[in-house]
């Protein structure tokens, strides 16, 4: 009788042992699917980001008049509208560089850097503007309110536009293929391609930046900076 019990204790030991194995294995493959899946859904929220390109703007057709940039004697000038803090831009500040190597004498570019209205002295001066400040044949501005901004209906950072030495738009849009990527794109291409033959095949591309003048604009880059 004792032998029996001991027998049939032992079974369900096996039993419960072999049971709990099984929950644990599903307990981890479980947490392993998981797991996984918040890593894919991270990712694809970060490459939909990445690939989401900000609002374009209408620019006008001719050189604005009441622009208080001056327009050099150089067959093209290029303008660009940078948020300060935008860390996207970083790139589209690289690829000038690329972009400003390759025309050298043909090309006079001006980055303006938004200062909004309230925002205290030296806000607009991130290192983006340093980096800016030193590419030769740049000048680096402050957009106090916006004003060029405005002007020139800008409404992304990393905004470029492109005018001939008639004052008439050959070429608007953004320099990177995505938000913070530096490489070949449609943008540098039309802009070199324009520079070299005056023509390209395309004048216009997306642009991939923070907001320039929105107040959530200025609430991210803020976190931004605390972040950092």
């Amino acid at each position: 009788m004792s032998s029996s019990i001991k027998e049939s204790g032992s079974f369900y030991q096996r039993v419960f042992s072999g049971t709990r194995r099984k929950a644990w294995r599903c307990v981890l493959i479980a947490f392993g699917f998981t797991w996984v899946l918040m890593i894919l859904v991270g990712l694809w929220v970060l490459w939909g980001y990445e690939n989401t390109p900000g609002q374009g703007g209408t620019p006008p057709l001719n050189w604005p008049a009441a622009s208080r940039v001056q327009r050099h004697s150089n067959p093209f000038t290029l303008i660009m509208l940078v948020h300060p803090h935008c860390p996207c831009t970083r790139a589209s500040i690289n690829e000038l560089a690329l972009i400003m190597a390759r025309g050298q004498g043909r090309l006079t570019a001006h980055l303006l850097f938004l200062k909004p209205d309230g925002t205290e002295p030296g806000w607009e001066r991130s290192d983006l503007w340093e980096s800016a400040s030193t590419i030769p044949g740049v000048e680096v501005m402050t957009d106090e309110g916006g004003a060029e901004a405005h002007l020139f209906n800008a409404a992304t950072s990393g905004q470029v536009l492109l005018y001939d030495a008639g004052g008439r738009l050959v070429f608007s849009g953004g320099i990177t293929g995505a938000r913070g990527h530096e490489g070949d794109n449609a943008g540098r291409d039309a802009i070199t391609s324009l520079l070299i033959s005056s023509e390209a095949e395309r004048t216009e591309t997306v642009v991939f930046g923070c907001s320039l003048l929105d107040e959530n604009c200025k609430q991210e880059s803020e976190r931004h900076d605390h972040a950092r």
